[in-house]
Order: C-alpha cells, then structure tokens, then sequence
C-alpha cells in the first residue's frame, strides 16, 4: 500500500438501508481479516451507533467528528477501540459547520494530511449534504447499500455528483442490502437480490459481488440491557450474514491492496499545484501594488510587504490597486460626503464611529450617470453591507475641488484620466486590518473581494 489510506465511504441518500450496520461491520471484518491492517472508522450521522459498538468502557474521549476541520492533531481525537478498529467519537451537531465546508476538497485535504495508514471507513448521513460530498470526494471506493428499487433510483444523484466533478464512476460499486431471502419470483428474475442487480446492471452501474441479507438475528445485535452494538462476527457466526459480510470484507481488502494509485494522492498533488498557482497569484498582485498612499503619497510599499495602511482599493478593471491611510480615507469621506469640517468639535467621535462601521461595508467611488463633461461631472459616493447590498450613496460635483484636494489626489490615480475626467470605472474601498494590510491580496480573501465587486457592479446605474 501507499502512504496515504484507502477511503472507503457507505452512502445513500435513502435512509433505512444498513449504511451504519454495513459500515461498522465491514470495519470488524477487515480488521479480522489482518491483524496488522489499521481499520478507521467515523460516521457523519449523529445516532451514536459507532460509539456504542467500538468504545472501550463508559469514558467518553476528548474529541469528536467536528473537531476533524479544527485545528486539533488527529492523534487527539482518534480512539482505539473494541477489536482494535480506530474510531472518532461521533458528534451531535455539526450543522454549525456547514458553512465552514465550502469545497468538496476539504475532507480529502485533512485526511491527506493526517497521517492514518490502511483503510479508513466513513459512514454518512441518507443526503448529498457538503458532508457526503467531502466523503465521496475523498473516496477510493464508494459502497451504496440498495434494498429495493427506490433506494436504486436514488442512486442517480449519486452518479451525477460523480459526473459533474469529472469522477471516475469506477470507484462506485452498488451492494444489494437487507434483502429478504424468501422471496422469490417466476421469470427471468428468481429473487430480490438478481432483480436488483439486473436493473443496476441495465443503468450502467457496478455492483459487488453477492448480497447482504435481512436478519433477526442481526438485527436484535443493537437492541440489548447493555446498549451496545454487536458485531456479527462475534454475535452472528451462525448467519448467512456472517458469510456475506466475510465475502464483502474480502473484496474491499482486495481491492486496497491492488490499487495502489490513492484518491488522497491525487488531492494532495492537485492542492500543492494549487498552492503554487495562488502564491504566484498572490505575488503578482502585491507586485502591482501602488508604491505610496493613494490619498497623501506616504510611501507605503517595502520589500517586506505593505507597511501599516487602513484601507485596500482596486479601480473595477483591475488596472490600479493600492492602500490608504487609515486617517486618510476617514477624513475624506467625512468631510465630502458628510459634510464635517476637518476642525469640527465632533471630529474625533465621528471618526471612531465611522472607522467602526466601515469594517463591516464596502465603498464605491462613481462617476454619477449622465455628466461626461469635466466641469459637469459628479462623484457618486456609495455604501454597501457586507452582502454587497447598497445602504446609502450621495453625488457631489467634481468642479466645486480644488485641485489640489484629497480627493482629487485619489482620483487622479485611479479612475480619473490626466485631464481629470471619469470613465466608466468604478473603485472599490475595503477596510482591512492594519497590521497585515496585504492579507486581502490572499487568495481566499482577494476572491470574496472580486465577488463582491461583481455583486456591487450590478446594481451600479
């Protein structure tokens, strides 16, 4: 095997087909099969199932599935537990984190990073949430359990998820699940498990070989004084299932030692290529910074980076972008949009209550529709939330400035042409935070800054 895990992920969007009896089990059995082989196991669903099979006593450990996309090691929240399967306790809500998960990528980017070894089996919850579509991403083999037609026909969502991210449906092999063995049918089909398999076989899908039967016996495992789960391999043994699991087991182990090419390899290499591109990104644009405050002219830019500045600006067609003095765009605002003198009582105030509220808005410097001659023109001065949505804007003629104004200053280096005249740009103003003015030039944070400027544009006159 590689240094990176094989993942395996049960999942269905259909609830009620053995997703967690299937993932539990499965782990058991691999684990039997060699000793030597780690087996994980975490589950994205919140019924506990997993704890109540692998934990060691009644002490519960310091972590838990949520703390996967934390900071924490791995080592601090992966237990060793009943026949030497590791698990991540459970969690019971990671709905806090589902707007955390933002790509598809970032379970596989952990994972890959985590140091497990041998096999690693993920139980999710019966949706596509971003939860699954993490697991699924990450996956080197994707188990979907079907017990009866419907549960195939939810299959499709499933293959498409696949389709549309360009992933290869080989990973995907469908399993035939808590089939009831007494049925049978006159025809080409004699019971449910060579019914099922032929309508998969007819749309195109792989399936395991043989079936998961429906089982008292297995069932009554999760129902007892002691609430525990059991395993079938040591409750089961006189099953039909306990054969079944041990076939199933055998194929998955198989299968990860002849695969040697892991789905977590390719993420990592696609991240560092990614890592590359955004630090050339990130380099090139910190390059094109303007070298002074766009406002006063205080040099600003050093080989270090940008020194102490309060606000990013970018014209709308990317041709300028710079920093301004904290002060300096405060007062500016302050005083040609809202009318304060520079010696007003109330200066002082009013610019901590401005400096304040700008962390949590966007502005816009516009040329005010209609006035295209110099000494008609008008600058619209726009404010928008952090949604992109537009609170407040008023309009003040260009020719009342003299030319040596601050405003003037700013202008002349971003929108307005040598002879003073707006185009059709617009500049988008952002506070950032002092001490690290360039962090907006970071790629997560330069590309919510570019979609809110799409969002503002469209609502521009």
């Amino acid at each position: 095997m590689t240094n990176q895990p094989y993942i395996v992920t049960v999942s269905s969007e259909k609830g009620g087909v053995g997703k967690t009896t299937l993932a539990t089990n499965l782990a058991v059995y691999l684990k039997a099969l060699n000793e030597d082989l780690p087996v994980t196991l975490f589950s994205f669903d919140n019924h506990f199932s997993v704890d109540q099979m692998f934990r060691i006593g009644r002490t519960h450990g310091e972590g838990e599935v949520a703390d996967l996309f934390s900071d924490r090691p791995l080592r601090e929240i992966v237990e060793l537990g009943e026949y030497g399967v590791q698990f991540i306790p459970s969690s019971r809500d990671l709905s806090r984190l589902r707007n955390r998960l933002d790509r598809v990528d970032i379970l596989g980017r952990i994972l890959g990073r985590s140091g497990l070894q041998g096999i690693v089996i993920i139980d999710t919850r019966p949706d596509l949430d971003v939860f699954t579509q993490n697991a699924l991403f990450a996956s080197d083999r994707v188990i979907v359990p079907v017990k009866d037609a419907p549960s195939l026909e939810n299959c499709r969502n499933l293959y498409a998820f696949f389709d549309r991210l360009q992933l290869s449906r080989r990973a995907i092999r469908v399993l035939p699940c808590l089939l009831d063995s007494r049925v049978h049918y006159s025809g080409t089909f004699k019971d449910s498990y060579q019914l099922l398999k032929g309508y998969a076989i007819n749309r195109g899908y792989r399936c395991f070989e043989g079936y998961i039967a429906k089982s008292p016996k297995v069932e009554s495992l999760n129902t007892n004084p002691e609430g525990r789960v059991y395993p079938i391999l040591t409750h089961g043994r006189n099953t039909d299932v306990h054969l079944q699991f041990a076939h199933l087991a055998r194929q998955v182990y198989l299968g990860a030692q002849e695969d040697d090419q892991r789905r977590l390899a390719e993420i990592m290499t696609a991240t560092q290529a990614e890592s590359t591109r955004n630090e050339a990104a990130y380099r090139e644009r910190c390059s094109r910074v303007h070298p002074t405050c766009l406002v006063c002219g205080r040099p600003l830019r050093t080989d270090g980076g940008v020194s102490e500045a309060g606000y990013f600006a970018e014209t709308s067609d990317g041709r300028v972008l710079g920093f301004m003095d904290d002060d300096c765009f405060n007062q500016l605002a302050l005083t040609h949009f809202h009318g304060v003198a520079p010696t007003a009582t109330a200066e002082d105030t009013l610019k901590g209550f401005f400096r304040e509220s700008a962390a949590q808005a966007y502005f816009v410097l516009h040329r005010k529709p209609g006035t295209s001659g110099f000494f008609r023109q008008e600058l619209s001065f726009y404010r928008f939330d952090r949604q992109g949505l537009e609170v407040s804007h008023k309009s003040i003629p260009l020719d009342s400035l003299p030319r040596s104004a601050d405003l003037q200053q700013l202008l002349s280096n971003t929108i307005a042409s040598a002879d003073g005249r707006l185009g059709e740009e617009f500049l988008l103003i952002r506070k950032v935070h002092s001490d690290t003015p360039e962090e907006i030039l970071t790629t997560g944070e330069y590309a919510a800054l570019q979609t809110a400027a799409e969002k503002i544009r469209r609502q521009l006159p």
